[in-house]
């Protein structure tokens, strides 16, 4: 099964605003947060994907996505 690390971003007033996640299904998941279904933080806003990578395996999504959201 394929995994994928996203970030999707927001226009909040005069300053963007960020969100990284994980997930399987990246289409269903970026529906979901536009739908306010997503994370707490997400909801309520128009979301658009900026970045999306895949990887093989789970554990490996999960430790990219860390490290993407320690730069952030």
């Amino acid at each position: 099964m394929k995994y994928f690390v996203y970030l999707i971003i927001s226009k909040n007033k005069q300053k963007y605003l960020s969100y990284v996640g994980y997930t399987n299904n990246l289409n269903k998941r970026l529906a979901n947060h536009n739908a306010s279904k997503g994370a707490k933080f997400t909801r309520g806003r128009k979301w658009i994907l900026a970045y999306s990578m895949t990887y093989d395996s789970k554990s490996k999504a999960m430790r990219e996505e860390h490290k993407l959201k320690k730069k952030l």
